[in-house]
């Protein structure tokens, strides 16, 4: 058994809750743009003193209309301005936000909203709106639903009108540190999805401590995020929240899709983001540069930023050689990939899965360093996250401070500290399993280094056990295979079987461009290129490179290209986009066996 901690740097208040944050800036900063606000497509400011009016303005409505203290609001949306508005303002009555995202079905809602037993629902659009009265007659507690797009705001300001500042204070004081903030319902890759209670007093020890280790990055007038993850999931709860406390500026971009603009005109200092986001950025630059006909150029600057940032590691640092190769190449590629990420930002934030030891180090030797953290739900986002100043590649980082992580003697990631969640709502079994002497079982597999730097190999429930007895943890070697461009997601398979086999999807977005580059027309479907050799070869590339990280018995032996893809839309991932094994081996259980009829295996 091994564990690690460090002092915390942020004293959790004894009473207040997060409502004083931005009663906290309109004193001190009035005039300091907190917000940015997308209005006819252009950003707007909006100050410390101007939000907590709008914030005032939204929760007398929702007092008005007969929210209570400790009473549950769902929220339902796109990552927005009125999200960010609706939940201080949800606080603000005294509420409970049970979030809810806005891509959830209508069984999904009618669980949430059901469970958590909420009074009212948010929603964004009319189609939200439809789906939730769909189910209302089996929510016989829900009394208000209101729809930003058809004036939420607008309509709570003028329900509001008769409550006085002085109401609005009294309900804002009610909750302590120790009063649920929020109750998230974890997306879960089985099963119902669990409430998890996160307190006033989690976000406090989290988002307080994670801006204090990061003070360079959270600069008041000076540093901006941009926000694109949803918020109804943790992590994009704790951007909001670390963003108002700090505070810096806060925009929000509801639209991935639209990103590249967003972050062009936003031009934030600092950007949080999954893996995937940043696998994209990359892909996207090289395969542009092939088509330019400049990949070469391309592929040669990539490998100066690696070692580059290799040797900042060493104690001698970059040699004069390459130094002088970097400063090339920084005027001509470096440069450009940093204005893509809107030019101002140095630092990045991810989570959610592994980055990887190569993009890593790209990245760094580019000059916009990616700090890999790991978290939970029930830890309420990051509980450990790399230092700005003593980054580890590869690793997620130490603790946060304050906290505790253990390793057990089976492997087994174990949390302890302020930050974590309080329970599962109605589920006190659960939240027992869970919750043992103190601590928290994450169900993920890891490793301590001497530093206290944590790293992530796999998890528990999700070994797989080969007919040879062999135990195999996935995700390592799923992470390495899903970086390729061409793929867009990867399962391995292999549970009780003589060898790990794995399932296939292409990335919708590459795929047009190497079908134009091997002789296929653009709109070409996978399923019509699935037996094509040239990219049987170009994916058992990918699968090679992956197999370099395990081991022979681990490696994947045979895949599968699937015709469709893996989304939350056909249940095949959650909203955060982790695979629901269970599901996909149901959906495509003739494709696994497949992989075995076959005696031949490659390697």
């Amino acid at each position: 058994m091994r564990e690690f901690s460090l002092p915390a740097l942020y004293e959790v208040p004894a009473d207040g809750n997060l409502t004083d944050l931005i009663r906290r800036n309109a004193a001190q900063h009035p005039d300091v743009a907190v917000m940015g606000r997308k209005v006819n497509g252009a950003w707007q400011d909006v100050t410390a003193a101007a939000f907590l009016a709008e914030v005032r303005a939204a929760a007398k409505g929702l007092i008005a209309s007969g929210v209570q203290p400790g009473d549950r609001v769902g929220l339902m949306s796109r990552t927005r301005y009125e999200w960010t508005l609706l939940d201080f303002a949800i606080w603000s009555a005294g509420a409970v936000t049970v979030p809810v995202y806005e891509t959830s079905s209508a069984e999904q809602i009618q669980w949430i909203l059901g469970d958590s037993g909420a009074v009212a629902c948010l929603v964004e659009s009319p189609t939200h709106e439809a789906t939730v009265e769909s189910v209302r007659d089996r929510l016989p507690e829900l009394e208000n639903i209101w729809q930003i797009e058809r004036d939420a705001i607008a309509r709570l300001q003028a329900a509001g009108a008769g409550i006085t500042d002085d109401e609005v204070e009294a309900r804002s004081a009610l909750a302590d540190a120790d009063s649920p903030a929020t109750i998230v319902y974890t997306s879960g890759t089985t099963g119902r999805p669990k409430g998890c209670v996160l307190s006033h007093r989690s976000f406090f020890a989290e988002c307080g401590n994670i801006v204090e280790r990061l003070r360079p990055l959270f600069r008041t007038g000076d540093s901006s995020v941009l926000l694109f993850l949803p918020i109804a999931h943790v992590f994009g709860r704790l951007v909001q929240i670390a963003a108002v406390m700090a505070p810096i500026k806060l925009g929000h971009a509801p639209d991935i899709k639209n990103l590249t603009d967003d972050l062009a005109s936003f031009r934030p200092t600092l950007v949080l983001g999954v893996p995937r986001v940043f696998e994209k950025v990359y892909n996207s630059a090289r395969a542009k540069a092939q088509a330019d006909g400049k990949g070469k150029i391309f592929d040669k600057a990539a490998d100066i930023a690696i070692a580059y940032s290799r040797a900042l590691d060493a104690p001698e640092g970059p040699a004069f050689g390459l130094k002088l190769k970097y400063k090339v190449f920084d005027r001509l590629v470096y440069s450009k990939l940093r204005a893509v990420l809107g030019g101002r930002a140095t630092h990045a934030i991810s989570g959610g899965a592994p980055l990887g030891d190569r993009l890593g180090h790209f990245y760094r030797g580019i000059g916009f360093t990616v700090l890999e953290g790991y978290g939970l739900t029930e830890s309420c986002a990051a509980t450990a996250f790399n230092p700005w100043d003593r980054q580890k590649i590869g690793s997620v980082g130490q603790p946060l401070p304050g906290s505790v992580v253990r390793i057990a003697d089976d492997g087994e990631v174990l949390l302890h500290g302020e930050h974590l969640f309080t329970e599962y709502w109605n589920n006190p079994s659960a939240t027992k399993e869970a919750l043992s002497d103190g601590w928290f079982h994450t169900g993920d597999l890891g490793t301590l280094d001497e530093d206290g730097y944590l790293a992530i190999t796999g998890r528990k429930k999700e070994i797989l056990v080969t007919a040879g007895g062999k135990n195999v943890a996935p995700a390592v070697i799923e992470d390495r295979i899903r970086a390729h461009a061409l793929i867009a997601e990867c399962m391995v398979v292999g549970d009780g079987r003589p060898f790990i086999g794995a399932l296939v999807t292409l990335d919708e977005e590459f795929l047009p461009r190497w079908a134009e580059e091997h002789g296929h027309p653009a709109d070409v479907t996978p399923s019509q290129v699935a037996e094509d050799p040239e990219l049987l070869a170009a994916v058992q590339r990918a699968i090679d490179d992956g197999n370099a990280a395990v081991s022979k018995a681990e490696s994947v032996r045979k895949f599968r290209i699937l015709p469709t893809q893996f989304t939350e839309e056909s249940g095949h991932v959650t909203p955060s986009l982790k695979l629901k094994r269970n599901v996909v081996a149901k959906d495509f259980a003739e494709e696994i066996e497949a992989i075995y009829r076959s005696p031949h295996v490659v390697g």
